[in-house]
């Protein structure tokens, strides 16, 4: 019987690389002339994974976040892996918004994606281990090709694809 290739489906964000484009995220809040004196602000939460708007209206609070984002998608990190909420108001007319990191996939996601890997009628198998899933075959062929389908597809969070052996 032939040996069993298999690889993993993991979703994961680089935390040193979304630190880093925190603080130049910061440092631009603090240096561009349209914001300098809003009283906006930005913090995050290393811990929880989180990452909190403080400003004094929803298109302050918007302009914030587009200066994250660009900042994150410049360090490379995938913009589906941020989950940007609505601004909502709080203390002092001002506006707070929030974001979480995507860490992981959900158990949804992951039988949805095993779902769909059994759909395409490839002789691999998919099972779902807590928050990722391992996908394995006698065929690294059929591994490639179900690497290649999963990559066409969108899950709403970015997808890696690790220790394939």
């Amino acid at each position: 019987m032939a040996k069993e290739s298999s690889f993993d489906i993991v979703s994961e964000v680089d935390l040193m690389e979304v630190d880093n484009a925190f603080q130049q995220a910061q440092k631009e809040l603090s240096q561009r002339y349209d914001l300098k004196g809003t009283g906006s602000s930005i913090e995050y939460s290393k811990k929880d994974g989180t990452i909190t708007i403080s400003a004094p209206s929803e298109f302050v609070a918007g302009q914030v976040a587009d200066i994250m984002n660009s900042k994150a998608a410049k360090r490379g990190i995938d913009l589906s892996a941020i989950k940007w909420q609505e601004a909502v108001p709080a203390a002092g007319a001002t506006v707070k918004k929030c974001a979480t990191l995507v860490q992981g996939i959900d158990q949804d996601t992951a039988k949805r994606i095993a779902k769909d890997i059994r759909g395409t009628k490839q002789k691999v198998k998919a099972t779902v281990e807590g928050d990722k899933l391992r996908v394995s075959s006698a065929s690294r062929d059929a591994l490639q090709a179900t690497i290649a389908y999963l990559r066409e597809q969108d899950y709403g969070q970015p997808l890696q694809y690790v220790n394939y052996r």
